[in-house]
């Protein structure tokens, strides 16, 4: 016999329940169960709304787990959380309900080890360096000594007290204090914005800009000098204007701020040490240079006045220097007399040669010749000039004969152009078109009336007609009356007629 299949549960017996119902049950049991969990896994994504709330996903190779900080615990958490960090999160588990989904209530959160970390700074010191942020051309000078000495540290640590001390000790400087976290959250924001707000001061602004900065921090593990291997600290500290020395943790501990920084102190002591030098040793280092300055330029002298005075024992005595310029003097003065003597002698030969010549050749012989010679110019011109004369004659008799009728004829056209000018003239003058029946609207003044409303604004206005022939008009309430008909004298109308 085949064996009875399993009894069906009735349906009409099962409970029913409500969606919050289940959703409640869940979520006791989840709690329940999960109350208190550390769980380790690797960031996935990371959301920071406005709220101040922060929103993860923890995963590993196989699932993913919703996890939320409220802003309260958000606010102290020391670990900037990052994607690809591998942390241990803990807290309780919960369930949420409008979405169905389960998820962990962070309390805390820390890196799961050393190795992650350093992991994370290897990858992050790589990318910062293919920038060029830790490149040693970028390096400037450390001042040798500043006036003004800028501190990013925190105002109530022990380190702020050695580097003041230290400073006091060696070479007494002016100290700017820019107050910030040094651990923490918004630790890495806050040493950004002192050392951005220390390059942005005046140069001449109340507050004096420093020479130099030390960004400073005692020591601590590697969560807590986190926030000096943050991108917004090593850019800032890379992009400064003013030298920079880094002086974070002891001399074991490194930063990527001490890549991207001028020069990195390995303690905050060092770094103090390294912006001022000792104000003793450096009195005792002037007042030896000033003694072997002395020394040099006294043996320079002494070795200058030897020079001198065994150069003076070789020159010969200034009487013997001049004997021989003397006896030259005397040999030129007497060679210049005897040329002198002989150029006089020359210049009166020649003189007495042109005088000879001259003469020969007497003015009244010279007058004769030229007045010979121009009359015969004067007359070979007039013969030219009559010459001239009956050819011009010649040239001009046959043009004579043609001048009148081409005069005659030039009259003849000028008078036409002239008839045709009158014509047109009278064609379009005004007078023209009074003849054929239009008039002309003046005012009182003589001035052209062009529209009704002007005539009407006018009071009383004229018609001119031809041959100047004129009416008044007066008008009655902006309306022109009966006009009576009235003959203007010709001319210039000398007051304004009446038609009443």
């Amino acid at each position: 016999m085949p064996q009875d299949a399993s009894p069906e549960p009735e349906l009409g017996n099962m409970p029913e329940y409500s969606v919050s119902e289940i959703s409640g049950a869940v979520k006791r049991m989840v709690e329940d169960q999960f109350g208190h969990v550390r769980v380790r896994g690797e960031l996935g994504r990371v959301s920071r709304p406005a709220s101040g709330h922060v929103y993860l996903d923890l995963k590993d190779d196989r699932a993913v787990l919703s996890g939320v900080v409220w802003k309260g615990n958000a606010s102290r958490l020391s670990l900037k959380l990052e994607q690809g960090l591998e942390v241990i999160a803990t807290g309780r588990l919960t369930t949420f309900p409008g979405q169905s989904k389960y998820q962990i209530v962070i309390d805390s959160i820390e890196p799961a080890g050393v190795g992650a970390l350093m992991a994370l700074l290897e990858e992050r010191r790589k990318k910062l360096a293919a920038e060029g942020l830790f490149d040693a051309d970028r390096k400037k000078p450390i001042p040798y000594l500043p006036d003004v000495i800028g501190v990013v540290t925190s105002p109530s640590g022990a380190v702020i007290r050695d580097i003041l001390h230290r400073v006091r000790d060696r070479f007494p400087r002016h100290v700017l204090i820019w107050p910030t976290r040094v651990q923490g959250e918004t630790a890495a924001a806050e040493i950004a914005a002192g050392i951005n707000g220390f390059n942005a001061l005046s140069a001449d602004g109340p507050i004096p800009r420093p020479d130099l900065i030390i960004v400073a921090r005692g020591g601590g593990s590697v969560e807590d000098l986190w926030p000096f291997n943050e991108e917004v600290v090593v850019r800032a500290a890379a992009q400064s204007a003013i030298p920079l020395i880094s002086a974070v943790g002891h001399e074991t501990d490194t930063t990527l701020i001490d890549f991207a920084s001028d020069l990195r102190a390995p303690t905050p002591t060092a770094a103090a040490e390294h912006a001022v030098p000792v104000r003793a040793d450096l009195v005792v280092q002037v007042m030896d240079m000033a003694a072997r300055q002395h020394r040099v330029m006294t043996r320079r002298l002494e070795q200058a006045r030897t020079t001198v005075r065994s150069l003076a024992r070789a020159l010969p005595r200034p009487e013997r220097l001049l004997d021989m310029q003397r006896q030259r003097l005397d040999l030129t003065t007497e060679r210049l007399t005897a040329q002198r003597a002989r150029i006089f002698q020359d210049r009166r030969s020649a003189l007495t040669t042109w005088s000879g010549r001259l003469e020969a050749r007497r003015p009244q012989a010279l007058v004769t010749q030229s007045r010979k010679e121009l009359d015969t110019l004067a007359q070979r011109l007039a013969r030219r000039r009559l010459t001239s004369v009956e050819f011009a004659r010649r040239a001009f008799e046959p043009a004579s004969g043609r001048l009148p009728r081409v005069l005659d004829q030039h009259l003849t056209s000028i008078r036409q152009r002239l008839e045709q000018s009158s014509r047109l003239l009278v064609s379009m003058s005004h007078e023209g078109v009074l003849e054929r029946g239009f008039a002309l609207a003046l005012d009182a003044e003589g001035g052209l009336i062009r529209s009704a409303d002007a005539a009407r604004s006018a009071g009383a206005f004229s018609l001119e007609f031809a041959r100047r022939d004129r009416v008044v008009v007066q008008t009655v309430d902006g309306r022109p009356a009966q006009p009576k008909t009235a003959k203007a004298s010709k001319g210039p109308r000398k007051g304004q007629g009446e038609l009443f």
